[in-house]
């Protein structure tokens, strides 16, 4: 089904669009691995509903959003299945964004949908600070439902400075500790357990699988990095990156051995991740 308004065309994903669909999130302004199909395709098959969309605006691809449907076709969410969703576009001027907007509107109010839940990344993950989409959002009333809490380190900056007298005194025992050291590598067997016994700690489990890690390894190629920290080439904690665009690294798992605190392992991970 296609719905026209002002040039605008909405066409829903399908496999054989996988290439274009792929070309535009990466040179998109905001995209990220999360909202490539690729990405996507790691779910095992019939865990989500997917539906995804692809906007054209005079013939040309100007937008996609990735997600799927819930309780039937009442409610529309993304993303599904990602940290990361909404309206992937390039930089947009205000009337085109408007115009996007109404078109979606309009669609998802021929397919009976009754609520839509966007969440998009954050502005830092933009090459182009824009936030036309949004502000055409909300010019149409759409609202909030929650805000999240995001801690962003700018590597344009020296860091170090900020350090506080804590951090200074623990950076300064790591640097010393001949028998602590981070190996970047991406053996997910080794750093699994070990963030298995850290979000038990916690009362929780981790958001993915071994067999996921592995299988966004393989998708994703060189988006996924893994760093190891060792005592007495003792395993002992991790921090998993997924790079998510040009602008932006996301620090998704951080998991220690809490046996071995008082050797520092999440400190030695994050500065050597940082530098």
């Amino acid at each position: 089904m296609l719905i026209r308004m002002q040039k605008i065309i909405i066409k829903k994903y399908e496999k054989e669009n996988l290439e274009e669909w792929e070309n535009f999130v990466l040179k998109s302004n905001n995209g990220t691995i999360f909202h490539l199909q690729r990405f996507l395709e790691y779910h095992i098959e019939g865990k989500f509903d997917f539906s995804s969309y692809m906007i054209y605006y005079g013939g040309k691809l100007v937008a996609v959003l990735p997600g799927g449907y819930k309780n039937g076709n009442e409610i529309y969410w993304s993303p599904l299945g990602a940290s990361y969703g909404s309206l992937v576009t390039g930089d947009l001027h205000f009337e085109l964004a408007l115009s996007i907007v109404d078109a979606l509107i309009s669609f998802f109010r021929e397919q009976g949908t009754k609520e839509l839940f966007l969440i998009p990344p954050p502005l830092i993950y933009s090459r182009v600070y824009n936030q036309h989409i949004e502000y055409a959002m909300l010019y149409r009333k759409f609202d909030f439902e929650y805000h999240y809490i995001s801690h962003c380190i700018d590597l344009n900056i020296d860091y170090k400075k900020q350090y506080n007298r804590t951090t200074k005194r623990y950076t300064s025992k790591i640097n010393k500790n001949t028998n602590l050291k981070i190996v970047q590598k991406n053996d997910f067997n080794t750093f699994y357990p070990i963030l298995v016994e850290n979000k038990l700690k916690h009362n929780t489990t981790p958001t993915h699988s071994l067999n996921d890690l592995c299988k966004l390894d393989q998708l994703l190629p060189d988006k996924l990095k893994l760093f190891l920290a060792f005592y007495d080439d003792i395993p002992i904690g991790g921090q998993l990156l997924f790079l998510t665009n040009s602008n932006v690294s996301l620090c998704f798992y951080n998991a220690i051995s809490y046996k071995y605190k008082k050797e520092f392992p999440a400190y030695a991970l994050v500065e050597h991740v940082i530098d």
